[in-house]
């Protein structure tokens, strides 16, 4: 029997992690469930500063995808911002459904997908994420 694999389902390593940083919860909860079909290992964060206590516990993370404006006090830019500072190492994606205003502040080294996205794509891009930072 043939089965049709999701799009990112030939995972090479165990520890591919990706923290999705998504206020709204049903977002949060799908693009989470499909990237779990995918084989990834995936952590949710409600916004930036669960976010950063993930980060700051240690816990391996290699790609994360976070929105752009959450309530709190750090928006997704400031977070991918800290990111780039404090992990280095951690590739960033960034969503939001502004205007091209919602970008000032994104660094070249992030990628940045509007909403609304397809969760294919989106995996796609995490996959090729992946491969580059294997590939280094």
């Amino acid at each position: 029997m043939n089965v049709v694999e999701p799009a990112i389902s030939s995972v090479r390593r165990a520890s591919e992690t990706v923290l999705i940083v998504e206020d709204e919860v049903f977002l949060r909860s799908s693009v989470s469930d499909y990237l779990r079909s995918c084989g990834l290992h995936v952590i949710e964060a409600a916004n930036a500063l669960e976010a950063i206590r993930v980060l700051k516990s240690g816990t391996d993370i290699d790609v994360i995808f976070s929105d752009v404006q959450m309530p709190g006090s750090i928006d997704g830019v400031t977070l991918a911002q800290w990111i780039s500072r404090e992990h280095p190492g951690i590739k960033v994606i960034l969503t939001s459904g502004l205007a091209a205003r919602a970008w000032s502040g994104v660094s070249d080294r992030h990628q940045i997908v509007p909403k609304p996205y397809d969760h294919c794509d989106l995996a796609l891009r995490i996959r090729m994420l992946l491969s580059q930072s294997t590939d280094d």
